[in-house]
């Protein structure tokens, strides 16, 4: 597979039919990306980059296609660490031009984001300060890269805050999985929002928004995972989510990453390590996406 134009840290990525879309990312801590890269799998070929709205976050987008229309939610704009940007865009892959969308209530880190029952949804992320888990549940009716209504609704809080879970739909239900509670935060004073270091909790709980529009507790993942809000996809009635990162090291306290795959089988509500999926995985600095072609049979 050819090697990405750029090595990217919590970028975004989306697939549509062949096309891999990967937006945004730090190329350094010092650093950050503000264009798109596209891969294509037939011919395993990059090509097609072009810029993003200045505006646009550059990194912990929230971010989902309806199969055409990309919306861009949110996210950190600049490097180190940051204030986050309530600026949303959404991308119209076919004519690659792009629109703003009505903005958010409060500006979010990495929150999660689905299409669901005609409304974009999003979710929790970090508060302003890039640490505290936001609880706060947003949604609006889209259609065609268009938001239908004038100010985003108040939905029922998630169960759990936090940045950097996957957020999936599947057989008409929603559900969120993994993440983590607190980031790196700016350093008090510094001109340049360094970076520091603080307490995260990965965590490995699953939750599922029924018909009753209440959280329902599914079994958790088989260990803690974060950084997988690209890193899932539906195969065959089973949810695959690759790699993430997991607990710190106990001892060096280094971020440790996740060499599993794991599926969730949605029939029987079991998860287990997926070690014959028919899937190519995507790896790229810290953001991993799944791309599943011609998938057999999990057993």
């Amino acid at each position: 597979m050819a090697n990405a134009p750029v090595p990217r840290l919590d970028g975004a990525a989306i697939q549509i039919k062949d096309l891999l879309y990967v937006f945004a990312g730090y190329g350094t801590i010092d650093f950050v990306h503000s264009h798109v890269d596209i891969y294509n799998f037939t011919g395993n070929t990059w090509g097609g980059r072009f810029d993003m709205p200045k505006e646009m976050a550059h990194s912990h987008l929230g971010m989902v296609t309806d199969g055409r229309y990309i919306y861009v939610v949110t996210g950190q704009h600049g490097p180190q660490c940051r204030g986050p940007t309530a600026r949303n865009f959404v991308l119209d892959t076919k004519t690659r031009k792009w629109q703003d969308l009505l903005p958010l209530p409060a500006p979010r880190y990495a929150p999660a984001t689905q299409l669901w029952r005609g409304r974009l949804h999003v979710m929790g992320g970090s508060k302003e300060n890039r640490h505290t888990p936001a609880l706060e549940h947003w949604s609006i009716a889209v259609k065609d890269g268009k938001a239908l209504e004038k100010e985003w609704r108040t939905e029922i809080q998630i169960p759990r805050g936090g940045p950097h879970r996957a957020c999936v739909v599947v057989n008409d239900k929603l559900l969120i999985i993994g993440g983590q509670e607190g980031d790196f935060m700016a350093k008090p004073g510094s001109p340049i929002f360094k970076c520091s270091r603080r307490n995260e909790i990965v965590y490995d709980e699953v939750h599922m928004l029924d018909d009753e529009m209440k959280w329902k507790p599914l079994p958790p993942m088989l260990k803690p995972d974060s950084h997988i809000e690209f890193a899932w996809t539906i195969v065959n009635n089973s949810i695959v989510i690759a790699g993430g990162t997991t607990e710190k090291h106990p001892i060096t306290k280094k971020m440790v990453l996740v060499g599993e795959v794991f599926q969730f089988n949605l029939d029987t509500s079991v998860w287990n390590l997926c070690l014959s999926c028919a899937s190519k995985l995507v790896w790229n600095q810290g953001l991993v996406a799944v791309l599943v072609y011609s998938p057999r049979q999990f057993t």
